[in-house]
């Protein structure tokens, strides 16, 4: 079964089409690159009740319009907060006493192979508590978060392919080590978008871009109109945070006027051709970009937030607690997926002095997250918003050595951590275990591949039936891999 957002997907093509497919691609990703930079890469349009059958458009040839899923979803909003670097599960959310007991000592177990030297065991320094009805035990460094441990669903045994950050990025960015279709895109081409005035695919960087750039949410052989919109918040007033936002020199209806006559020879000029992506793109593009006039200042406006909301974030001593909010309110206006990056590069790749890394990494993320996963409770939108928290893998049990390293911890793809929060995950849980140092996942393991099936399947999807074609081939996320982990849906 083919999930298309338009039924001349399946027509013949032409050969222009053909030498497309064929060639390098560059025409396209450049035109991708385009659009991000201009923020125009993605539109909405608003649900329509007459989407029935699954993957098709309520209204038209729009590509973005509202779609039917599979099934009933539990969740149709998705928010990826990610610990950029890797953050270490064994000082976060994974206690392990036999650390503590073997500190400073050589690794029981024996020698671990990662990619540079290690030395002894490294107990952390962080004290883990039970939290919650459940006893969910987090750290200190997630003191806020752990007061949430009844709505969490922690995974303590993830595990990747490599340990290294590029691949790994792509990989949990999008389901494979080089570029394909993000899961942001994926979720935009089976579901379409709820929103006509904001794009449907947010991603946030305040301050930089992760390895890798903009791989991370393209919209690769899928139409680019499903890639995300990079936006850079950092030290930017509302009005600036998209550049050329507000047109300074025409009235809206003058604009109006003008985009009519663009898109009439736009229209005109696509009706003498073959399906084309890239021209769809664009003509949704410019559409876009007119209605983002009046609704996309507004939802970065953090000014309309009362004090107390503030204070509950934490913007007045944290720069950082502003992105978590202004999450929420794209979430509240009903963008589908927002990806908000924590810091610039690599902040939670801690090889060198883990205690005061992560101790400040955590205090920027800990209260922010904790009151926005508060706030879209309260206000009713944590049911149908799925919350991951994760980073590309975690970090070694045992202490980095050489390259003037102090303290630190290595890459570790063997067995790290998630979790899942809202939008049908079972809260108050955990599921899966490394073993008693850490290092490896040996109970229930969970590869990012299942950790994608399983969210598809919350948004009402089956990962195995959510395909395209392209190059003679039916892609999906999940390649040919992957599995719902039943034990983490309510």
């Amino acid at each position: 079964m083919f999930l298309t957002n338009n039924s001349s997907h399946n027509k013949s093509i032409s050969r222009r089409e053909v030498l497309t497919r064929m060639g390098t691609g560059l025409p396209m990703l450049g035109l991708a690159g385009v659009l991000a930079q201009q923020g125009l890469s993605q539109s909405q349009v608003t649900a329509s009740p007459g989407a029935t059958s699954p993957g098709a458009a309520s209204t038209g040839t729009n590509p973005l319009a509202a779609k039917s899923t599979q099934f009933a979803p539990k969740a149709k909003h998705l928010i990826h907060i990610f610990a950029n670097g890797g953050a270490s599960h064994v000082d976060i959310c994974d206690p392990k006493p036999q650390l503590s007991k073997y500190n400073g000592q050589p690794l029981p177990s024996g020698n671990l192979k990662t990619e540079r030297a290690t030395g002894n065991c490294f107990g952390s320094p962080w004290k883990f508590t039970p939290r919650g009805q459940c006893g969910t035990e987090f750290s200190e460094l997630f003191a806020n978060i752990g007061e949430l441990a009844d709505d969490i669903c922690l995974i303590r045994s993830m595990h990747a392919n490599v340990p290294n950050h590029e691949p790994s990025l792509m990989l949990m960015n999008c389901g494979e080590v080089f570029v394909r279709p993000s899961l942001g895109s994926w979720l935009m081409y089976g579901l379409g978008s709820e929103n006509q005035n904001l794009p449907g695919f947010i991603v946030l960087c305040p301050g930089g871009v992760p390895i890798k750039g903009e791989d991370n949410w393209r919209s690769a052989f899928l139409p680019g109109i499903y890639q995300g919109t990079h936006i850079d918040p950092k030290d930017k007033k509302p009005a600036e945070i998209i550049a050329n936002l507000q047109n300074k020199s025409m009235t809206s209806g003058e604009q109006r006027r003008m985009l009519d006559l663009v898109q009439q020879l736009n229209r005109t000029h696509q009706a003498t051709r073959q399906y084309e992506p890239a021209l769809e793109a664009r003509i949704q593009s410019f559409e876009l970009a007119y209605r983002m006039q009046t609704e996309a200042m507004d939802a970065f406006d953090l000014a309309q937030e009362p004090k107390w909301v503030h204070e509950r974030y934490g913007t007045d001593k944290n720069p950082w607690a502003k992105y978590p909010l202004m999450v929420r309110r794209l979430i509240e206006r009903g963008v589908r997926f927002v990806q908000l990056y924590h810091g610039d590069g690599q902040p939670w790749d801690s090889h060198n002095k883990i205690f005061k890394e992560h101790g400040r990494l955590a205090q920027e993320m800990d209260q922010p997250v904790a009151a926005m996963s508060t706030d879209l409770k309260e206000r009713g939108l944590l049911d149908e918003t799925l919350v991951l928290w994760s980073g590309e893998f975690g970090r070694t049990p045992v202490v980095e050595t050489g390259m003037g390293n102090t303290l630190g911890r290595d890459h570790n793809h063997h067995g790290f951590s998630a979790f899942l929060c809202g939008g049908g995950a079972k809260g108050g849980t955990v599921y899966g275990a490394t073993d008693e140092f850490g290092f490896k996942a040996v109970e229930n393991p969970v590869h990012v591949h299942d950790l994608h099936a399983t969210m598809l399947h919350l948004m009402g999807f089956d990962h195995e039936q959510l395909t395209y074609r392209y190059a003679g081939r039916d892609f999906r996320l999940t390649d040919v891999h992957g599995n719902v982990v039943r034990d983490l849906i309510a």
